[in-house]
């Protein structure tokens, strides 16, 4: 799970935090069934080792936004929070856990940096677009309100998404982002589709394990969700058999295949 890197403190007196949210973390623990994990201060390079090491990737979201430079777009603006020592790790870990076949779910921000790791764009303000919904959260609203239900999301009846929610062609889903997928990456397929056509979930032509991104936060109060609930149990049973393969690789001098 990638760390986000904060300032925390009033001026001067501000000091550099990594935080992982608890929400993304409990979900992970109560609805997945497995261990967060999270590595402060990794770098692009130790992606492949520490991939290794571990049985899936949970891209969570996150306050700040992906760099426009890496989509070859100017920062449309300025005061969007940015996290490029996150962008850093994130762009590659995707890459590396595709090649790698590492279980991968992406949440929100999550879902935006698998489409442009892989060669996608985004709207950076989707409130902005003619036609399209203001998809950010009410500001100054208790948090129940602001993860509630907002829009419903029409789902591909040939997808992942739907089997993991019954067969069901719409799923209400919470609201809580301004950006949004432009350009759909090579490789993506877009499942689900919010009511002004902003893609909301996609999957992979060519996964090699369960990999699943969602614009919304299937995380909050996981357990009171059944499409939710069923998300996280599928993410975490391909979780358990990566770790029975990895196990059993080391114990009989092998190694699982590398990017």
């Amino acid at each position: 799970m990638p760390a986000d890197h904060r300032l925390l403190g009033d001026g001067d007196r501000a000091q550099p935090y990594l935080l992982l949210g608890d929400k993304y973390a409990r979900a992970v623990k109560v609805c997945a069934q497995a261990q967060p994990v999270m590595f402060p201060l990794a770098d692009a390079a130790s992606v492949p080792a520490l991939l290794a090491a571990v049985d899936g990737v949970v891209l969570t979201g996150s306050p700040s936004n992906v760099h426009p430079r890496h989509f070859g777009e100017p920062l449309a603006e300025p005061a969007l929070p940015l996290d490029e020592a996150r962008d850093e790790v994130t762009l590659a870990v995707v890459r590396a856990a595709l090649g790698m076949g590492v279980p991968l779910l992406g949440i929100c921000r999550g879902f935006q940096e698998i489409n442009v790791a892989l060669g996608g764009s985004l709207h950076q303000r989707v409130h902005a677009l003619p036609g399209h919904l203001d998809h950010r959260e009410p500001a100054q609203v208790p948090l129940a309100e602001q993860y509630a239900p907002r829009h419903t999301v029409t789902v591909q009846p040939d997808s992942l998404l739907a089997r993991l929610a019954g067969g069901a062609p719409e799923l209400r889903v919470n609201s809580l982002h301004g950006q949004g997928i432009r350009r759909l990456a090579p490789g993506l397929r877009a499942v689900a589709h919010a009511p002004d056509g902003l893609i909301e979930a996609v999957e992979f032509e060519e996964a090699r394990a369960f990999a699943l991104a969602v614009q919304w936060h299937p995380e909050w109060r996981c357990w009171e969700d059944p499409v939710a609930s069923g998300l996280w149990r599928a993410f975490g049973d391909a979780v358990r058999q990566r770790r029975a393969r990895r196990v059993n690789a080391i114990e009989h001098g092998a190694t699982l295949p590398r990017e």
